[in-house]
């Protein structure tokens, strides 16, 4: 997904092989007793601002005894992921705080590779409430939320402005829009992120929660998602591409192409996340100065988005956890959070923030971005979370291109979901 790719460049951080020793078993050979204190590895895939090395600059002067070594993965959320896992489950120890997908907690929860924190040790109270959620497994928290996001519906303000209309805050309002206002203007009508993969994924959810649905409950044990509110979300999203206002070519968006149809002025409506405001409102943008955004719609009013971002986890192998869980309280403290924002254009889990004047100025959508991330639910949680998206990818698709009815979508994936639960 574009926000591990580049709103996450900033994010994963995995850490990064200290020369100098080997793994032995489950602990590293050559540990001494040292109080759980001493260098870490903290890594990330890609962080192309540079902010996080920096941050971590402040860090390594103050403690010099407990340097963090930072090493980038690659910009692929899956190479990530697949680093960290086969280190992980290799035993080797080299990874010591994880900065992982919010999607994958449960899935590195359940398997023993990352291990439970403290709640009372983080000022879990100062962060907005839903992104806590995301951390947690079986009642248990085993990470800290550092960054979060949600999915947000990008407008043209000046083509609503000029019809007198006001951005669509249910899904009647955002088709008859997309149907009518569009053409007239020469534009496509709505898109989001549709090719088969993790964002197709979010797009799924969100089109399931805002009709009031759920795809899995307790912690991936059970389906749900065989329901009227699936069949309504899937079906508003094939009913587009059937109707014309989802272009076809928005089969094969991801984050990027989709932001640059808004950006190169060719969509009335986006589904993106907020790093997309940055192109949009830059140099060699068609749309800059006239565009907006809010948060999603849903069948009778505002919609509920996925939660996006990171958290940030102490391997079960780490060599010295103490210090691996005073670099998180670092890294979730404000004034860190402050930078994690304005250096790394991501955004921030601490509450205040969003309503800071100086920083509003500069981000003008925080406040939507706040309502949107208040009413966000994670992704459905399971261990087997890879083999449950991929199959949610799938089926979504082939409804959105016509090759199978809504309905039997849903009964369809319903079965596949139990296949996957089954395997626990």
């Amino acid at each position: 997904m574009r926000w591990m790719r580049a709103a996450g460049r900033g994010l994963l951080v995995v850490m990064v092989v200290l020369t100098g020793y080997a793994a032995s078993g489950v602990t590293p050979a050559g540990r001494v007793p040292d109080g759980g204190r001493g260098p870490m590895t903290l890594a990330t895939a890609g962080d192309l601002t540079g902010y996080l090395g920096r941050v971590l600059d402040g860090w390594n002067r103050a403690r010099p005894d407990e340097r963090v070594t930072l090493v980038e993965l690659p910009d692929s959320a899956d190479e990530t992921r697949s680093q960290m896992i086969t280190d992980l489950r290799s035993g080797a120890g080299r990874f010591d705080v994880l900065n992982i997908d919010v999607a994958w907690t449960s899935e590195f929860a359940a398997a023993g590779w990352i291990a439970p924190v403290d709640r009372e040790r983080f000022p879990l109270g100062s962060f907005l409430p839903p992104v806590v959620d995301t951390a947690t497994y079986d009642g248990r928290l085993y990470a800290v939320p550092y960054v979060t996001n949600a999915g947000m519906l990008f407008y043209r303000k000046d083509v609503l402005d000029r019809a007198g209309e006001r951005p669509p805050r249910t899904w009647a309002e955002l088709e008859r829009q997309a149907r009518t206002l569009a053409p007239a203007h020469g534009l496509d009508g709505y898109a989001g992120q549709f090719l088969p993969y993790e964002g197709l994924t979010v797009n799924a959810a969100e089109a399931v929660y805002s009709a009031g649905g759920t795809i899995l409950g307790d912690e991936g044990e059970r389906v749900t998602v065989d329901s009227a509110a699936a069949r309504a979300g899937i079906g508003f999203l094939a009913r587009g591409v059937r109707d014309g206002w989802i272009p076809r070519e928005a089969l094969a968006y991801t984050e990027e192409e989709s932001r640059q149809a808004f950006q190169d002025g060719g969509l009335l409506f986006l589904r993106n996340w907020p790093y997309a405001w940055a192109g949009a409102s830059g140099t060699g943008s068609r749309v800059a100065g006239r565009f907006g955004a809010v948060p999603l719609p849903g069948p009778h009013g505002p919609g509920t988005s996925v939660l996006g971002g990171s958290n940030l986890a102490v391997s079960s192998h780490a060599r010295h956890p103490e210090s691996a869980r005073d670099l998180i309280a670092y890294l979730t403290s404000e004034r860190v959070q402050r930078r994690v924002l304005t250096e790394g254009a991501l955004p921030p889990v601490r509450a205040a923030l969003y309503g800071d004047p100086a920083l509003v100025r500069r981000f003008p959508y925080l406040p939507a971005l706040r309502s949107s991330v208040l009413a966000a639910a994670p992704r459905p949680k399971s261990p087997h979370y890879e083999q449950v998206s991929l199959a949610v990818q799938a089926v979504l698709h082939d409804a959105m291109a016509q090759r199978q009815a809504p309905e039997a979508a849903v009964g369809r994936l319903a079965g596949e979901l139990a296949a996957i639960a089954r395997r626990r």
